[in-house]
């Protein structure tokens, strides 16, 4: 990818160039006419097509890409000092205030839902927005900030996700500094505790009990503006072991994650490492390499109505704090490492870099030679009735360990596809009106259960055995019914399927062209309990 002048495209300039591309996405989702009820909200379905019937809360954080584009002389960047762009994102900040609830909090995906990551999100746009817009201090402004504050301060959701912490974290150093009041300290000191006890001796930050390296990118970045603004809170040494952990998992093609980890995701935030890059040169090394894909116009698509300002103003701030001074690239990884707390493992041999994840069914990304060979979430089954079993939910263990043999086992599961219905719809404003408006949390961990964390045997089990052959792998998978095969309408196997809901997961990226291996006429084949048994050999000159 070249710029318009024809040279190279650098990191640098991806960065800005990727993110300017999308301010008038962010201008379209929002109202800009100044005499609407609605004016500054950036929830397009609510205010422009009506669809909702509660503004998202978290559509609010795209404020801080337009005070950045506002206030960044970045190549290409027409915004820059645009009065009316500093006008529509200090109408955003407004909304935010306007459309919170009386206790500062805010609704994401459903009424009443008091939902902290939206919260947080939000929080964090309008604090940096407001220094960078210069209306921190402005009355309605400011007493909306530590509302909000004070909420997330004392509010604990449940499950962990690491990087909603971390948020509220840097959230309340942020405050802290700009109003110099000693009241966030003591919340601040208990929540950077909290958010430390999450942090695994391998070095990652737990999401939903597991390891999710796009989402650990955002930790980091949190982890390391936080450390710069508050050194004394002993958050350096956390980074640098999240930012060890993390460098394993930097495929050779710069991509990162996928649907291998924990929550499927194919994030990454680079400014943080930029910001640690001061003290910690392996941080800018993994910048090198995983910024590759928005160089070569590679980069996953983030364009999602409710995702995509987390991505550019990371892109921007990524930007404004780069080093011009880069250290040597990743040294080429060699051997083999096993996270056993995290279930993931990596294997580097002769060019050969497999990355696996061993509770999910052995779902795994082989590269050879820096190029993706192949991408694999496992054998899927699909009834008569429509339900999906698969084996790439959390659940199956490695059972053998050797040298140049792997197996991984397990029973399948139901793959997570509750939808909306209207009458589900309907029972569920109902329930957040009365009983739910008071107990939000008690709805977010049963929602939780029924779309992230709980799982629901199939009557299948399955073994995915890897056998090291010559430069390359060997993979044979056996699924094995209890009840036959009569009922299977459907079989094979995808390279990117995901099965639980993770909000910023199931995005689109170049690397998943790759074809559904349909198994069904050999299921068909089968007869009783007799096992399917697929065969296959990558790389390695296979």
């Amino acid at each position: 990818m070249t710029d318009t002048d024809g040279a190279p495209l650098t990191a640098r300039d991806a960065l800005a160039l990727r993110a300017l591309a999308e301010l008038p996405k962010l201008l379209t989702l929002q109202d800009r006419t100044p005499v609407s009820p609605t004016y500054g909200c950036f929830d397009r379905a609510y205010w422009h097509y009506r669809m909702m019937d509660f503004p998202c809360g978290m559509s609010q954080e795209f404020v801080l890409p337009l005070a950045l584009a506002w206030s960044l002389d970045m190549p290409g960047n027409r915004w820059f000092g645009d009065p009316a762009i500093r006008e529509w994102a200090i109408a955003g900040i407004r909304y935010a205030a306007r459309s919170a609830h009386a206790d500062g909090s805010c609704d994401d995906y459903y009424p009443f839902e008091r939902a902290a990551g939206a919260a947080a999100f939000s929080l964090y746009a309008v604090l940096h927005a407001s220094e960078i817009l210069g209306c921190a201090d402005d009355p309605e402004i400011a007493a909306f900030m530590h509302l909000r504050a004070g909420w997330l301060a004392y509010h604990k959701e449940s499950g962990r996700l690491s990087n909603h912490e971390a948020l509220i974290v840097t959230c309340l150093a942020r405050l802290g500094d700009m109003t110099s009041s000693p009241e966030w300290e003591t919340p601040l000191a208990e929540r950077v505790a909290r958010l430390k006890s999450w942090q695994d001796e391998e070095g990652w930050f737990d999401e939903y009990g597991g390891a999710d390296p796009g989402y650990l990118s955002l930790t980091i970045g949190l982890l390391a503006e936080t450390d710069r603004l508050r050194p004394d809170l002993g958050l350096r040494e956390p980074c640098a072991r999240a930012i060890a952990f993390l460098a394993d998992f930097v495929h050779p093609d710069g991509t990162l994650g996928g649907e291998y980890t924990s929550r499927g995701t194919r994030n990454f935030f680079p400014h943080g490492f930029e910001i640690a890059g001061a003290w910690n040169k392996t941080a800018l090394r993994i910048n090198d390499r995983a910024l590759r894909p928005l160089q070569d116009g590679r980069q996953p698509c983030y364009s999602d109505d409710h995702i995509v300002g987390h991505h550019l103003w990371s892109w921007m701030r990524g930007w404004a704090e780069w080093r011009d001074e880069r250290p040597a690239p990743l040294p080429a990884p060699d051997g083999r490492t096993h996270f056993g707390n995290a279930r993931l493992l990596v294997d580097h041999r002769a060019g050969s870099h497999l990355f696996l994840g061993t509770s999910r069914g052995g779902a795994f990304k082989l590269y050879d030679d820096g190029a993706l060979v192949v991408s694999d979430t496992g054998p899927t089954l699909a009834t008569q009735a429509g339900k999906v079993a698969v084996t790439h939910l959390d659940g199956s263990r490695l059972v053998e360990i050797e040298e140049d043999r792997l197996v991984i086992e397990g029973r399948m599961a139901w793959a997570k596809s509750a939808r909306l219905t209207p009458a589900k719809s309907v029972i569920l404003r109902v329930l957040m009106l009365g009983f739910g408006r008071f107990f939000p949390d008690l709805i977010r961990r049963l929602l939780q259960a029924v779309l992230v964390t709980g799982r629901q045997d199939a009557p299948f089990t399955f073994r995915r055995t890897f056998l090291r052959r010559g430069g390359g792998w060997q993979v044979h998978d056996e699924v094995t019914p209890e009840q036959g095969w009569q009922d299977i309408a459907m079989a094979g196997i995808s390279g990117f399927q995901t099965s639980t809901t993770t909000i910023m997961a199931r995005v689109w990226a170049p690397d998943q062209a790759q074809p559904w291996l349909d198994l069904t006429d050999d299921v068909t084949a089968l007869q009783g309990n007799a096992p399917l048994v697929v065969e296959r050999t990558f790389g390695g000159g296979a």
